[in-house]
């Protein structure tokens, strides 16, 4: 059983689809931050860059977007198999200054802008509409042939002229009526577009996607679904109007669940979204898989952990990677992991075993929305995936760079806090005449170097500097800092008068 939850909250909207209960994806749309793939903009070229081949363009965002001279070009010349796009510099499709209507297909992602597309997309129900091409495609999901056939000649016959349809997914068993009533919600969006791009200057937004709750049920509440639950009232009205328009056989599906602060608790969701961020994921069996990012790339690693068997090492190693095949498909869904995947699966000898691993893999990412590849198996085990990138990863709405590690997931040793203090001892002996050294620290780290009492004295000895420490929790972990130098007296002086202060302010 398939099931939407929405967790509408004054900050934030969380949707979550589960799958059987499990949770494999979960969408986080902030009030000041949205998502803005799928906005259309009226932008102004800023800069040209012939090596890059591309262009950055002002949207009206933080950072500026980039484009590309493949999407810059129309359609027809930009396709793979013309590569026109090849032979074409950029500074002959675009000059600095010019205003150009984009819409943006990848959002901002760390430090780079949201990348854009002259190739305007509008999805409906069941169609998408391509206002500047003259082409019929079906997905590639629908796999019966005479069933794509039936559709491509059904649009054929509705088709706008000089436009182009997209068949999604969902329209496999659908009727012209379904795709009239599209087609006509769709030409009338464009319709506005139109207008709205001629008036204004550049940057300006022109057309705005649907938010989170109504583009899920656009694109994801189809009859796969059995229930689409929302917590709060105003929501579900907005998206009952939308479901009696676009498809009103699920209307029944629908739930409000009233006064339910705590939708996600209730459903199981709550202790799940820990998954989607931990490093290492433990299989049903007992072993488990290990993900890590870097720059470049995602690396997950399986391992056997817990689970011995009872048949034999090989078969062992065989049902730990055939288990985690499909939870590293359920795990690249509901992080939203693009780019390149690298997966080590443990080492098999028997090339059927292998076979069947990769071939759980590919079933499992089937359910994945989003395009993915798996480009085969080495010698060493190791699986080569690619994933489109569309958004931030989960992690990033859910966690933040760590202050005290710098996002390395690893604090300074109390060797390398002692080697830090004993520069700082050395410097004021070699540079100043102060004999004694008042160090601020943080208290967790203050509490490493209390162990070390012993080395400490001798630095104390072998420099004739004494030094004191008061704890400064704004610092992170690591981190010393010199708050007063001088001679013992004066320091112990200016601590008891601290100290007095602190008491009186107590009392």
């Amino acid at each position: 059983m398939n099931e939407i939850i929405v967790d509408v909250g004054i900050a934030e909207t969380r949707l979550a689809i589960l799958e059987d209960k499990d949770l494999v994806e979960l969408y986080i749309e902030r009030k000041n931050n949205k998502r803005i793939v799928g906005n259309i903009y009226k932008g102004r070229v800023t800069n040209v860059l012939p090596g890059m081949q591309a262009a950055f363009v002002d949207i009206g965002l933080d950072k500026n977007s980039f484009l590309y001279v493949k999407d810059a070009l129309p359609q027809d010349l930009s396709n793979e198999e013309t590569e026109v796009y090849k032979e074409m510099s950029i500074k002959e499709v675009l000059k600095p200054g010019q205003e150009i209507i984009l819409q943006v297909i990848k959002e901002p992602i760390g430090t780079k802008g949201a990348r854009v597309t002259t190739h305007i997309t509008l999805p409906g129900r069941y169609l998408v509409l391509m206002p500047y091409t003259d082409y019929i495609g079906v997905s590639r999901r629908i796999a019966d042939e005479g069933e794509r056939e039936r559709l491509r000649l059904e649009i054929e016959e509705l088709k706008p002229h000089n436009m182009g349809i997209i068949v999604r997914t969902v329209a496999e068993g659908r009727n012209k009526e379904d795709f009239k009533d599209d087609i006509r919600f769709l030409l009338k969006l464009w319709q506005k577009i139109e207008k709205e791009k001629k008036l204004g200057f550049a940057p300006r937004l022109i057309h705005k996607d649907f938010d989170l709750v109504n583009r899920s049920i656009r694109d994801i509440f189809t009859n796969d679904i059995s229930r689409f639950i929302i917590n709060d009232e105003e929501e579900y009205n907005r998206a009952r109007e939308l479901i009696e328009l676009s498809s009103p056989s699920l209307k029944d599906r629908l739930q409000l669940v009233e006064d339910s602060a705590e939708v996600f608790q209730e459903y199981c969701v709550e202790g799940q979204i820990g998954k989607g961020v931990s490093r290492r994921i433990w299989l049903k069996s007992g072993g488990y898989i290990v993900i890590d990012t870097t720059e470049a790339l995602t690396v997950v690693d399986v391992n056997t952990g817990k689970y011995v068997g009872s048949v034999d090492l090989e078969d062992t190693v065989f049902r730990t990677n055939l288990e985690a095949a499909v939870e590293i498909a359920k795990q690249l869904r509901l992080r939203d992991i693009g780019g390149i995947i690298i997966v080590d699966f443990i080492d098999m000898t028997n090339e059927e075993y292998e076979k069947r691993v990769l071939k759980e893999l590919e079933l499992a990412l089937e359910k994945d929305r989003t395009k993915t590849k798996i480009m085969g198996m080495t010698h060493l085990g190791l699986v080569e995936i690619t994933r489109k990138k569309v958004r931030q990863r989960l992690e990033s709405h859910l966690q933040k760079r760590c202050n005290h590690c710098d996002g390395t997931g690893k604090v300074l040793s109390e060797y390398s806090l002692l080697h830090k203090l004993e520069k700082h001892f050395k410097r004021t002996k070699n540079h100043t005449t102060s004999r004694a050294v008042l160090f601020e620290i943080n208290p967790e780290s203050l509490k490493e170097l209390e162990g070390e009492k012993d080395i400490i004295e001798e630095m104390e000895k072998t420099t004739d500097i004494k030094a004191f420490f008061i704890e400064n929790p704004q610092l992170t972990l690591g981190e010393i800092k010199v708050k007063m130098m001088g001679n013992q007296e004066l320091i112990e002086g200016q601590l008891k008068e601290q100290n007095k202060k602190e008491m009186d302010d107590y009392n």
